[in-house]
């Protein structure tokens, strides 16, 4: 079984604005033959898709895209969204309310928002023949757009070990370990820049693995971090932004990212297989000339978690052996 694991994928403003005249598909570049590789692609969709909506007031950057573009999804084959972010509400409960029925009847599972509390903190579940896998999407971003028992809005948790609602998604994490083979945690947290892992992200990422959690994938941040091996599950700490029309910064570089595509058999992943990926024109495509130099940059920012990895020339693919790590070494411990 393989799933596609993507970052940021931003369709609002100048993607917007390209998808009045360009096909649906052109924000997937020519990535589309990977991401036609995996059995379930998810992404975490960084925009609302909506025609209607009021602008929230005070918010520096707000991303619509139009309601239509759930096409431009259904043209990548995307799965699952998560919509625990700092941009599903930014034209307010009546664009949410909009897009979550669009991408109902486009197919596309969510997790992460949804009309109350609980709809909000329900997994998304995808069956791979027998194999169900499951999806849980949270953020701590926006606490004021937290969802109650009454109102609309985010699953919102805050990476602070006292919270009672980091006690609940670990509870969370266990509850739905028991009804899937694979549970992939999706955290849309921490600041926007910065190579470093923040410690506490790294102690909440443990913990929900040690609940249950079988992959960790993080994202929010413009640029993507290392990915560590923990007791034989990866945690990718950030994937960075996969599509967007932000500028680029010369030395955090937000334009390279990968498709991460993770190789399991039912609960147990085996390898994570990284395509370099570089934004341009408001598309993604898979990096070329620049493809060694990205991997080298994950492949130091890795070592430092203690995680090896070899770069296959053949293919631009870096491979990431989750599988080879054994007892004794950092991090690694039998499951329970």
């Amino acid at each position: 079984m393989r799933i596609a694991l993507l970052g940021d994928v931003m369709l609002g403003r100048l993607v917007n604005e390209q998808l009045k005249v360009a096909d649906p598909a052109y924000p997937w570049g020519d990535t589309r033959p990977v991401l036609r590789q995996a059995d379930i692609r998810f992404a975490n969709l960084e925009c609302v898709l909506a025609d209607g909506g009021t602008p929230v007031v005070g918010k520096a950057f707000r991303f619509r895209s139009d309601v239509k573009n759930v096409e431009s999804l259904t043209s990548a084959a995307i799965d699952v969204v998560s919509l625990a972010n700092n941009h599903v509400l930014d034209y307010g409960i009546d664009a949410l309310r909009e897009m979550l029925p669009a991408l109902d009847r486009h197919g596309i599972l969510r997790a992460g928002a949804g009309m109350d509390a609980e709809a909000a903190r329900q997994p998304a579940v995808r069956l791979v023949g027998p194999t169900a896998v499951g999806f849980i999407a949270f953020t701590d971003n926006e606490p004021g757009w937290e969802a109650t028992t009454q109102s609309p809005g985010i699953h919102y948790v805050p990476v602070d070990a006292g919270d009672q609602r980091v006690t609940d998604l670990l509870e969370l994490v266990r509850r739905t370990k028991g009804r899937v083979q694979l549970l992939i945690v999706s955290a849309h947290w921490g600041p926007n820049w910065g190579a470093a892992v923040p410690a506490a992200h790294q102690s909440l990422a443990r913990a929900l693995i040690d609940a249950g959690a079988d992959v960790m994938f993080g994202h929010s941040a413009h640029i993507f971090r290392g990915v560590e091996i923990y007791r034989d599950r990866p945690i990718i700490y950030s994937a960075g932004d996969f599509v967007d029309d932000y500028a680029v910064d010369p030395a955090e570089r937000n334009d390279q990212s990968f498709i991460f595509l993770l190789e399991a058999r039912e609960s147990a992943p085996l390898k994570l297989r990284l395509h370099p990926t570089t934004i341009t024109d408001f598309q993604t495509r898979l990096a070329r000339r620049s493809a060694r130099k990205i991997a080298e940059r994950m492949q130091r920012l890795s070592e430092q978690l203690g995680t090896r990895s070899v770069w296959i020339e053949a293919e631009n693919v870096l491979e990431i052996p989750i599988d080879s790590i054994r007892e004794g070494s950092t991090g690694a411990r039998t499951r329970r």
